[in-house]
C-alpha cells in the first residue's frame, strides 16, 4: 500500500476538481446467472432492466445506476449502496457492483449470502482487494474524464453548491494503491453531504425506515417492484401518511466543538423537549465553502422544526441551523 500525504484541506478554498481515494467506501460484487432476480427480491429498488456497462464506459443515468436500500424485516435500513450492472466482459454473466460504506460491507455481503440458497449467485466483498476512489469536477467539464479498461465507474447525481454544479464519479480498481489528497477528499465528503442523499454507515444501521431519510425522494425506493425484506412496512409508511421524520441539511460552526459531536449517530435534542432525542446525525463533513463550518445531514422530527432550537449532542451542544434541501420531498 502506498500512502503519501500531498496537502491539507483549507476551509473556504474549494477545488474545482480532484481525484481522491475513498477509504470509507467498500465494494461488493453480486454475480451469476440468477444475480438480477436475486437482488430484485432483496433490495428497495429495482435492478431488473438495468443496462449493462462495459469498462471503460462509466455507468450513468437511472437506466444504468440506481440507489439501493437493504432493509431488515422491520423495514429499517441495514445498508444503502450505489449499484450498477458491470460484467467482466460482453460474454460474461451479470455482475452487479455495489458501492457501499466499507464498515458495513462485510456484514452486508454475509447477510446477502445467507439468502442465496440454490440460486446461481455469488456474493463477494472485495473491499480489501479493490481501491475505491472518487473523482469530482465542474459538470460542464466532466465529460473529458475517462477510466481505463481495468477500472469500473459509475456517475452519481450532480451537486449544486456555491453557484456551481459539480459532477461526481465513483471508481474502483483491483489492487490497493492509496495516495492521500486531503483537500480533494474533504471536498468529496462535503459534496456528498450537500447532495442530501444519505449513506448508511455502521453507526446508523437499523435506525431508519427509508422515508425517514428521504430515500424515496432521491429515487432509492420502487413502490411497484414487489416484495423484499421490510417491504410491507415501507409501503405502509408511504401510503398511510405516517412519515413524521425526515432528512434535512444543516450546518454549525465548529468553534470549540468536540470532534465526536459531528459524527454519524450523534443525537439531536430540541430545546422544548429535552426528555428524548429529536433526531440523529446521518453524515457530516467540514464545509469547503464556509470557513469554520460543518455541514450535516440529519434525520429529525418534523415538529421539532416548527419552533425552538435543535442542539447537537445535548441541550448544551451547538445550535443546528437548518438549510434548504436541493430536491422536493415526495408526499402522498
Amino acid at each position: 500500500m502506498t500512502n503519501t500525504k500531498q496537502n491539507t484541506p483549507i476551509q473556504g478554498q474549494a477545488p474545482s476538481s480532484g481525484l481522491t481515494p475513498l477509504t470509507q467506501w467498500g465494494l461488493i460484487f453480486i454475480e451469476g446467472p440468477d444475480a438480477a432476480n436475486f437482488l430484485q427480491n432483496q433490495l428497495t429498488n429495482a435492478v431488473l432492466g438495468l443496462k449493462r456497462t462495459l469498462s471503460p464506459q462509466i455507468a450513468h443515468s437511472n437506466d444504468s445506476v440506481r440507489l439501493l436500500g437493504y432493509c431488515n424485516p422491520k423495514g429499517r435500513l441495514l445498508a444503502s449502496a450505489w449499484g450498477a450492472l458491470i460484467p467482466v466482459d460482453a460474454n460474461a454473466d451479470d455482475r452487479f457492483a455495489l458501492f457501499i460504506s466499507r464498515d458495513i460491507a462485510a456484514s452486508t455481503a454475509k447477510r446477502l449470502s445467507m439468502f442465496v440458497l440454490r440460486s446461481k449467485v455469488k456474493v463477494t466483498d472485495v473491499s480489501d482487494l479493490w481501491t475505491v476512489s472518487g473523482h469530482f469536477g465542474l459538470s460542464h467539464a466532466i465529460s473529458s474524464f475517462a477510466i481505463s479498461d481495468s477500472q469500473i465507474g459509475l456517475r452519481l447525481p450532480d451537486v449544486l453548491s456555491n453557484h456551481q454544479s459539480y459532477a461526481r464519479v465513483l471508481i474502483a480498481q483491483e489492487g490497493i494503491n492509496v495516495i492521500d489528497d486531503d483537500l480533494a477528499l474533504a471536498m468529496w465528503n462535503d459534496l456528498e453531504i450537500l447532495s442530501a442523499i444519505p449513506r448508511i454507515v455502521l453507526a446508523t444501521q437499523e435506525q431508519f425506515v427509508p422515508q425517514m431519510i428521504n430515500f424515496e425522494s432521491v429515487y432509492g425506493v420502487d413502490f411497484k417492484k414487489g416484495c423484499y425484506p421490510g417491504q410491507e412496512i415501507v409501503a405502509r409508511s408511504q401510503y398511510r401518511g405516517v412519515i413524521k421524520r425526515r432528512l434535512f441539511l444543516g450546518h454549525i460552526s465548529d468553534d470549540g466543538i468536540s470532534s465526536n459531536l459531528a459524527i454519524p449517530g450523534t443525537e439531536l435534542f430540541h430545546s422544548q423537549d429535552p426528555s428524548q432525542p429529536a433526531g440523529m446525525v446521518v453524515l457530516a463533513a467540514p464545509s469547503q465553502f464556509t470557513s469554520g463550518g460543518i455541514d450535516l445531514q440529519v434525520e429529525c422530527k418534523l415538529e421539532a422544526l416548527e419552533s425552538g432550537e435543535i442542539h447537537l449532542g445535548s441541550l448544551n451542544g451547538p445550535v443546528l441551523k437548518i438549510d434548504s434541501l436541493p430536491y422536493p420531498l415526495i408526499e402522498i
